[in-house]
């Protein structure tokens, strides 16, 4: 194997030599590129500042500032196109690929050896000498054990026989691992990346893709891909190569613009930012649900999920709760829907159109243009009739004011540099300049209006949804309203109210989005998915999520979501993928938190070794100090250490009680990045994040009755090499239940259990 490994060294030489060459020969390319696109902007600014007071003379500088900033964009798109290929060049040079593969495809004479690795790389007789990890024939390193295997092509199914695979860990040029291999992706290969320490970004896994995330990744058949796995099974991972493989797939009709991921907050989605990068992409927009729900409400605070959880731990009143579960239902939008398209015209409720404190168009006549539609048209046809028939008004006002005084005064107060830019290639007939001058005047005076009614403000949605709330309970409308006048919405409103409006508008749909992901799926109540389906009717769905991290709403079966999901929100072709290995943690970390669950049998540990998790029992009176010996225990190991607490309150109490003694840092819900040193955080900010070490704080019975199962788990589940619970005095019964081989007991205050 030595022998083999010098052979194969000596290709990697040669590979990066040329790498390196082409890598010049596109920086200099680059640097030319980036100074033709300066002088071309020094040219523009130059032709800008021409005399525009003559007719002729601006029409010929118009014509050339146009030609000059189809230039610049020509320029920025060659520039961008040459950043792209350095970029890919340089990781190239240092990890040229991680993969080889000997086939002998049938009704070829012999067989061909092919190495894959991040991106494609010919020479310059076009010989390919690394091929791009999402090729057709790639999928046969991912998927194919040794021995005959089929591959998708565009042309259809295509065989081979796979004679050999080789793993490689090549970086700086240098191979550092290699060996050959009969499964999908080694488990060497994968026990030494997962073993390397936690870091601040997400990395890719395209050298380590195992089979089940490969068929996530290269799915194009289903509008609707369900992933449902444990935590730590890579779903996230798979989640963003298969975004890499879409725009790779579909490069002619699919942009990163037209992709769009819902992720669980700001600090998940810096986390992750570096992977499409990395693979040589553009990353995709992503947004939480509070500030996607926030865009449609502006002037309002819209409540995160982070709050509905902090006060789903408060008890409330019961008839509001069970309202307020109503308004997460399927049933509850369908309810929004038939009452939006059945309601008589006289209980809409319309506003006037108000400029300066004078009404133009009353609320009467409004509703007057709107029962003047024809009674069998739809709703949204309705509304859509009235809009125009209100523009159509306005501009009638416009010509009925252009020769009013008002008119006359403000025309007396323009420059005369104002009356040039507004009246330009109008000649010089005076009669014509003045109506000109006038109508926009009057024009720009009622623009207000016309924004209005674009923007659907002559409705109140508000007043409607109200009303149809106190159909329902009037203590619900009542909330409702009081919520509004501190200028604050309820998570559980928003999806309802925005469905409501559309239903009665015909706006709101996004038809450009052609994918959609959503992460941690589990915490969308139905409502907001159905929701999000009519917001993005072209899109495909990738929805990922682990029932048993619900952290807001109630743990359901794979096979019950996929039903549900079906049912709801009527997709024609679903398919569910099932995650059950956990890669991140270490298999003592998952062997104990598998424990905890109904079905927990299911998740299956990977098998790299690691300490037992310690569940340490301490007192009212000494658990801070036990607490600091085991952090200052954990930091000469470990850099990434998290103290994970249930709820935002509890961290900062923490860090309070800490902070005589040891610096940490909390995060919170608009944090955009990891800090350095010891992080206190709330669980739900923890979601999808992992860490060197975890401290779960206080797993007492209180804090963590069997109905916080998940909470716990969800917490567990974050440790990649190390898990301590500490348990303060009454310790929570659900860790007694847990097999205690699993685990380490630590007692470590005699005036526990007394």
């Amino acid at each position: 194997m030595e022998n083999e490994k010098k052979i194969e060294q000596h290709r990697v030489d040669q590979v990066v030599a040329k790498i390196k060459t082409k890598l010049m020969n596109k920086t200099t390319e680059l640097n030319q590129a980036q100074m033709e696109r300066s002088a071309v902007e020094r040219n523009y600014g130059q032709n800008a500042k021409i005399n525009t007071f003559e007719i002729d003379d601006q029409m010929e500088t118009n014509a050339e500032v146009q030609q000059q900033k189809q230039l610049v964009a020509k320029n920025l798109q060659t520039e961008d196109i040459l950043d792209h290929q350095v970029k890919t060049l340089k990781f190239l040079s240092s990890s040229p690929y991680f993969g080889r593969i000997d086939i002998h495809e049938t009704g070829e004479p012999g067989p061909e050896t092919l190495y894959i690795g991040n991106a494609s790389f010919a020479d310059e007789q076009n010989n390919f000498l690394i091929y791009d990890w999402r090729a057709p024939i790639s999928s046969i390193y991912y998927n194919g054990t040794l021995g005959q295997v089929t591959y998708q092509t565009p042309g259809g199914k295509q065989t081979a026989k796979l004679l050999k695979k080789r793993q490689f860990r090549i970086k700086q040029g240098q191979i550092k691992q290699m060996f050959d291999t009969n499964e999908t992706v080694g488990d060497q290969l994968l026990q030494a990346m997962l073993s390397e320490h936690s870091s601040e970004y997400m990395q890719n896994i395209v050298a380590t893709i195992q089979q089940e995330q490969n068929a996530i990744i290269r799915d194009t058949q289903h509008d609707l891909l369900l992933v449902q796995g444990v935590a730590g099974s890579g779903k996230t991972s798979a989640a963003l190569q298969r975004v890499a493989f879409l725009l790779y797939h579909s490069r002619e009709n699919l942009k990163a613009e037209q992709m769009v991921l819902f992720s669980p907050n700001r600090l998940f989605s810096n986390y992750i930012s570096e992977v499409l990068p990395s693979l040589g992409e553009n990353n995709l927009r992503q947004v939480t649900l509070a500030e996607f729900f926030g865009k449609r409400f502006e002037g309002l605070k819209i409540e995160s999920l982070f709050t509905s959880f902090e006060h789903q731990l408060v008890k409330s009143d019961p008839t509001l709760d069970k309202l307020n579960t109503f308004k997460q239902t399927a049933a509850f939008i369908r309810q929004v829907i038939t009452y939006a398209k059945n309601l008589p015209a006289d209980l809409l409720q319309f506003v006037p159109l108000d400029l300066a404190g004078r009404t133009i168009i009353s609320q009467r006549q409004i509703r007057q243009l709107y029962q003047a539609t024809p009674t069998g048209w739809p709703a949204t046809l309705r509304y859509s009739e009235t809009k125009k028939k209100l523009r159509r008004l306005l501009r009638q006002k416009i010509q009925a004011n252009v020769n009013k005084d008002w008119v006359t005064d403000k025309m007396q107060d323009l420059s005369d540099e104002q009356i040039r830019s507004m009246t330009a290639q109008l000649g010089d007939d005076p009669l014509i300049i003045e109506q000109a001058l006038r109508r926009q005047i009057v024009t720009q005076s009622y623009q207000p209006l016309f924004e209005a009614i674009y923007n659907d403000y002559f409705i109140d949605i508000y007043k409607q949804y109200s009303l149809f709330l106190a159909e329902q309970d009037i203590m619900a409308a009542d909330a409702f309203n009081q919520q509004l006048e501190f200028h604050r919405l309820a998570l559980a409103d928003c999806a309802p109210l925005l469905m409501l409006r559309d239903t009665l508008t015909g706006s709101g749909q996004n038809h450009q989005i052609k994918q959609l992901f959503i992460d941690e799926m589990q915490d969308y109540t139905p409502a907001q998915l159905l929701y999000l389906k009519h917001a993005f009717p072209s899109a495909h769905f990738t929805l990922l999520g682990d029932s048993e991290q619900a952290l807001y709403t109630t743990a359901k079966s794979a096979k019950k979501v996929l039903h549900e999901l079906k049912k709801d929100l009527h997709f024609k072709k679903a398919q569910l993928v099932e995650l059950n290995k956990s890669y991140r943690s270490s298999q003592e970390i998952t062997l104990f938190i598998r424990e905890m669950l109904p079905a927990g049998q299911n998740i299956q540990p990977f098998s790299r070794h690691g300490e037992r998790p310690e569940w340490l029992i301490t007192s009212h009176d000494n658990w801070k100090s036990d607490l600091l010996k085991q952090i200052q225990s954990l930091k000469t190991e470990f850099t990434s250490i998290a103290i994970i607490t249930q709820t935002a309150q509890a961290a900062e109490k923490l860090q309070a009680q800490l902070r005589a003694q040891l610096k940490t840092t909390v995060l919170k819900s608009d944090n955009y990045k990891l800090p350095d040193g010891i992080i206190i955080l709330p669980v739900y900010l923890a979601k999808g994040l992992e860490f060197d070490a975890v401290i779960v704080f206080n797993v007492s019975e209180s804090e963590y009755p069997e109905s916080r199962r998940s909470i716990l788990y969800t917490a567990c589940s974050r440790a990649m090499h190390s898990l301590k619970l500490l348990s303060i005095d009454t310790p929570a019964k659900l860790i007694e239940q847990v097999n205690s081989a699993t685990f380490k007991k630590t007692l470590l205050s005699n005036q526990v259990l007394k």
